[in-house]
This record gives C-alpha cells, structure tokens and sequence, in this order.
C-alpha cells in the first residue's frame, strides 16, 4: 500500500459533498437511483462512474472530458503531497475504519488479495475501458483483512489519527457520517506499510473492478501507476463488516411460471404479510437448507427443500461441499439453467442489492424477484483461501465506501 495524491471536490466548488457522492456503480438502481443522484448536484460523481451516451465509447469519452473539465474549472483538486487517507464511517451502532491507498497489485497465484466470485466479462470490459479512457481509479475497491494481538502498525495510527482535524466530513441522505483524514508522516507510513505486507486481503467489494486493475496491469509494457490499484482496506477484527446478500430480478419470468416450474421440486409456501415477515421466514428455512423468497406478483413466495436428486444430478460434484450447499450455487446451477432455463446475461438477469427495489422492479417488469439470504463471512474467507469462487454477485459486504470521496488520477502518480 503506497499513499497516492487524491484527487478530491473542493468543497466551495459544489453544493455540498454529500450531494456529489453517490453509491458504488453497481449498487446505484437504474434508472431511479440514477436521476436521483444526476439531479442532487451538477457535479456528483454518477456523471463519471455511470455516463450516460448512446454507446460504450461514447460514454467512456464523455467521463473522461468531464473529468478532464472538472478538473480545469477546480471543482477537483489534488491533495498537494502524497498521502495514505484514514476512512471512517459511522452510522448509529455501526462503524467502520480503514485505510485508503494505492495498493500493489499482485498476481493471483501470490495469494496476496483473495476473489471470492466469478466475475462478468462484459462488465469487466465496460470498467476496464472506462478506467482506461478517463486514466483514474474512480472509486476504491473493499478489501478486508483479519489482525492479530493488540493494535499496531496501521490500527495504532488509525486510532491516532481520528483524533485529529479531518479534512473533510459529511453526512449522506443514508444516515452515515464520513470522515476522512490524510497521513503523510515517514514514521507512521512506514509503520503502515510494515504491518499491512504481513496480511492477507478478502476482497469484499469490487471483483470486477480488481480484474480491471490486473488486465490494465498487464496491458503496459514496464511498472508504472498502473501496476496500482485505489483500495479500502478495512481490518474485520477491530471493526466487523455486515455481509447483506445480492437478489436477482428475472425480467422476463412472471412469478407464475417460475412457481409452476418448482412445483414437486421444493416446498413451495405462500407467506403473508410485508417484507419483513417473508424476510424472517427466509432465515429460518435456510438454517435446514437452501431457500429463497420469490416476489413480483404482490406476494410473497418461499420456496424451500429442494429434492436431493434434484441437487444431485444439477450441482457440480467437483467442488467442496461448502460450496455446493450455497444457496447461490443451487440457484445458478438447478434453478436458472435447469429448471428455468435462463442465461445469466443482463437482458435477462438484473442484479440488485436492496431488496425493497428488487420487489418493486419486479412488480413494475411483471418479473420475479428472488431474494437471497446472506453468507457467513467465515464461509466466503474459507471458500477463498481454497481458490474456490462463489458465483457471481454471492455477497454484498457494507457499509460501502461513499464514490467521491477521494479519486486516484494516474497521470498524477
């Protein structure tokens, strides 16, 4: 990890930072999340993560002459020296701290920074030609790590450091305070780097955009700034992430036919009530297997205990058994391509990470929303200290780190 100059909104230039932040690209929900964030403030940062033109190049190039303007007109700066920058956000009970830098990027065989997923290609595409067209890093990835002991090293300067002056703090309209300190002192940049080269790192959020950094790596001839990659990194022992679960929307299956399909194969219970009663009967059903609710026709659907045969000649049998029983392993390899018959392509499968939106989109596309239930975090570590990948879009880490905060320009590297 090695400190970068951020390139940050001054605050003068903009109606609030609050109003420019956004969520991470694939968490915003088109398009009401979209027009929402696009309207808060001429300059949020959607207008660079999520531009909106006729065509894949034409939105890369016009993120990239609006960073390029942006920066011209100083409504961004970059800090004046290189600094690791301390995160922190804090809603009610919750809390998070971590480091953001420039990370080393490393092969996979090293076994440095550990996926967790599979990823899409043409999603690593469309973030490799962004990132490659705009020459930045404009949000950081989520990694985690577990320490050990007492606080040292970056613990300890953390938890110096947040006593200080931020350099920036804001509210977002989701109830979390950010703050955001920069560390540019030898001694404690050292002691940082000294005690996060000892560690292994999850990534929690952003596989497709860590297999963007590797294939932009790869592309240059000779080490350089592209050899690095924005990251957050968050030490889970001192402050514990929430691992919420991704939902899919299937735009073109009614709830129906998919309940028609599973009929004999799962137990199959309507369950009355609101979000909440249908969510907590999800959580009691997986504890004896795999689960889903499915949603999209104004009720609530739990399907359940599914037939051993059915796993049987449908899950691969080439993995480990941890990963065979995940509920996102069965949905992907029997529900949707053996008994739905749906190919994960984004004309057919949305992927969203709230579930209310998830129920209403379904509603609004006559479709079917499935709704998922989060992994143990101790499940996704193991699976991927083994090299075994979940499918895609298992988990959804939190909280997230707000987009907009703090952005690596490489031509300042």
């Amino acid at each position: 990890m090695v400190p970068f100059r951020g390139l940050r909104y001054v605050p003068e230039r903009v109606g609030s930072l609050a109003a420019v932040t956004s969520p991470p690209y694939d968490v915003v929900v088109r398009p009401d999340g979209l027009h929402h964030l696009e309207s808060a403030d001429p300059y949020n940062i959607v207008r660079l993560i999520l531009p909106q033109a006729a065509t894949a190049s034409a939105r890369h190039e016009q993120a990239a002459e609006t960073l390029e303007r942006w920066v011209a007109e100083g409504v961004l700066a970059p800090d004046p020296q290189p600094a690791l920058y301390v995160y922190e956000q804090r809603r009610g009970v919750i809390l998070q701290r971590g480091i953001i830098g420039a990370l080393a990027l490393s092969a996979p065989e090293e076994g440095v920074v550990l996926p967790h997923e599979d990823v899409m290609p043409h999603v690593v595409a469309d973030r490799t030609d962004l990132m490659r067209t705009t020459g930045a890093n404009l949000e950081p990835l989520l990694l985690t790590y577990r320490s050990e002991g007492p606080a040292n090293g970056a613990s300890a300067v953390i938890e110096r450091v947040i006593h200080e002056e931020p350099l920036l703090s804001t509210t977002t309209e989701d109830g979390f305070s950010h703050r955001l300190w920069s560390v540019t002192d030898a001694g404690d940049l050292a002691d940082i780097a000294a005690d996060l080269a000892r560690q292994q790192a999850l990534i929690a959020d952003g596989h497709h955009r860590w297999a963007t950094y590797l294939q932009l790596r790869d592309e240059q001839r000779t080490p350089g700034a592209w050899s690095y990659g924005l990251v957050l990194l968050i030490d889970t022992a001192r402050y514990p992430l929430q691992v919420r679960a991704i939902h899919r929307l299937l735009n073109r299956l009614p709830v129906a036919d998919a309940l028609a399909a599973v009929d004999g194969l799962f137990r199959v219970r309507r369950i009355d009530g609101p979000l909440s009663h249908a969510l907590g009967a999800l959580a009691e059903a997986v504890g004896e297997g795999n689960a889903y609710v499915l949603a999209g026709d104004g009720r609530f659907h739990l399907i359940d205990r599914p037939d051993p045969a059915l796993l049987e000649r449908t899950v691969p049998a080439d993995r480990p058994d941890a990963w065979r029983r995940l509920d996102a392993t069965v949905l992907h390899a029997t529900l949707l391509e053996r008994i739905w018959h749906i190919p994960d392509s984004p004309e057919q499968i949305t992927y969203i990470h709230d579930t209310e939106a998830a129920v209403v989109q379904a509603e609004r596309r006559g479709g079917t929303a499935v709704l998922m239930h989060p992994v143990r975090e101790e499940v996704v570590r193991d699976l991927a200290r083994q090299g075994v990948t979940m499918p895609r879009k298992s988990t959804s880490f939190g909280p997230k780190p707000a987009t907009g905060l703090v952005l690596r320009s490489l031509s300042l590297d």
